[in-house]
Parts: C-alpha cells; sequence; structure tokens
C-alpha cells in the first residue's frame, strides 16, 4: 500500500514559524514532524510514499530528498497554489495507483498504528474511505463525525474528531477535477450517505499541530517522555 502525506498547507495560525520554514519541516522533540511520520511508515512497512507540497514546498524537497535514508522512495506532487485536501489527493492520483492509499497529515503527531491500517486494507477497501477518528480536543469539542457499526456517520451519540489519518480508494475522488481545489468533507458525506464510509476509534497518542502553542505544548511533553 502506498501513503501520502498532506504537507501542502501554508500553516497561517503557525506564523511567523512559517514564514520561512513549511510546517511539516518544524522541530519537536529533536525531530522535523514530518520526519517522525517517516520513521513510523517505514517501521509499519510502507515502502511507497508520496508528498504533496505548495508553500516553500522546494525547502521540502531538499530535506527529504529520495527517502533512501528511511528505507523508502518518495515522490512529490507540487502544486502551484494549495489545492486543499481532496484537490491535493486527486491531483497525486496518478502517483498513487489504482489500489486503497493511506493519508496522513503532516501537521499532526500521533502514534497510531499504520501497520494495523496497511493490513486491514491491503488488498482491497469494502468502502471508499475509513477514517480514523479520535477523542475531541480542547479546540474542538464539537467534532466532525460519529461511528455507528462501524460505519461513518454524521452525526450520533458520540461526535469525534478526524484524525487526519484515513484510508481511501481512488473511486472516492472520481468527481474531482485535477488541478482544482476541493475538500474533502463533501465527498465524506457522499460516502457516508451511501454506507461507502467506515471509521474506527483511536484513543492514544494525538496532537493536532495548529498553532505555535500546541507545538510548544507537544515538545513539553516529549521531554517528559524521554526523561
Amino acid at each position: 500500500m502506498k501513503v501520502m502525506i498532506l504537507a501542502a498547507g501554508r500553516g497561517e495560525r503557525m506564523r511567523p514559524l512559517t514564514d520561512h520554514t513549511p510546517k511539516p519541516l518544524l522541530t519537536v522533540g529533536g525531530k522535523q514532524l514530518i520526519v517522525w511520520h517517516l520513521e513510523r511508515l517505514a517501521k509499519a512497512g510502507f515502502k511507497e510514499v508520496v508528498i504533496n507540497h505548495a508553500h516553500l514546498g522546494a525547502q521540502i524537497e531538499q530535506a527529504l530528498g529520495g527517502g533512501s535514508q528511511w528505507g523508502m522512495h518518495i515522490q512529490y506532487s507540487p502544486e502551484a497554489v494549495a489545492l486543499e485536501t481532496a484537490g491535493g489527493i486527486a491531483n497525486a492520483l496518478p502517483l498513487l495507483g489504482d489500489q486503497p492509499f493511506l493519508v496522513v497529515n503532516g501537521d499532526i503527531f500521533t502514534k497510531i498504528d499504520f501497520s494495523a491500517l496497511q493490513l486491514a486494507h491491503n488488498t482491497s477497501l469494502p468502502a471508499l474511505a475509513h477514517l480514523v477518528l479520535v477523542d475531541n480536543p480542547p479546540q474542538h469539542t464539537n467534532g466532525d463525525f460519529a461511528i455507528e457499526d462501524g460505519l461513518l456517520k454524521n452525526d450520533g451519540l458520540q461526535k469525534l474528531t478526524f484524525s487526519g489519518v484515513g484510508v481511501y480508494h481512488p473511486d472516492l475522488f472520481a468527481s474531482v477535477v485535477r488541478g482544482e481545489p476541493a475538500k474533502l468533507a463533501p465527498l465524506l458525506r457522499q460516502a457516508i450517505a451511501q454506507n461507502q464510509a467506515t471509521a474506527e476509534h483511536y484513543q492514544g497518542l494525538w496532537h493536532d499541530i495548529g498553532t505555535p502553542e500546541r507545538l510548544t505544548a507537544l515538545a513539553s511533553l516529549l521531554t517528559e517522555v524521554c526523561e
């Protein structure tokens, strides 16, 4: 299974840190955010990686190269202007192929078991999308989706937050015009209406690195864990 890391966001809320450094290259715990992902993905057995980029994207390519230091093959999907989540994925489909693939947001920190996701969906995805949901963080208390008998739902007794980690079938993006911006949520809601979206609830370590304050908080947490 191939994996795509989303790294094209401008990171407006992270300014001024992202004025001269793309958000995935910000350092926490002695490593760049995207390197934490690459190490865990490599350990989980992923070999083929696609990374999209827009803002200061050349820095990402220079920092990561072809991926050989992690035993991986990295390909890049540059965007002149950030195409949002679905647009970025659709633009990269020629590199991702016609089988289900894993997508990971570049601006999160997590210990989600990528190997389990790969084993569960390596040959075929029974739905168009499978999302990993997490407990609602303080900055997003209302959540995004619910889970009912393994299916992803718009509403339910307990709404959870989308982690930024999911497995998708290329057909989910069939309606997206390549090279044009497109949001992921409308595609997911269409799949939900067709009972073609599944989900799981992950309750381990997960952080959305959306502001300098959250980056600092994560750095403190990692320091405490390592001491």
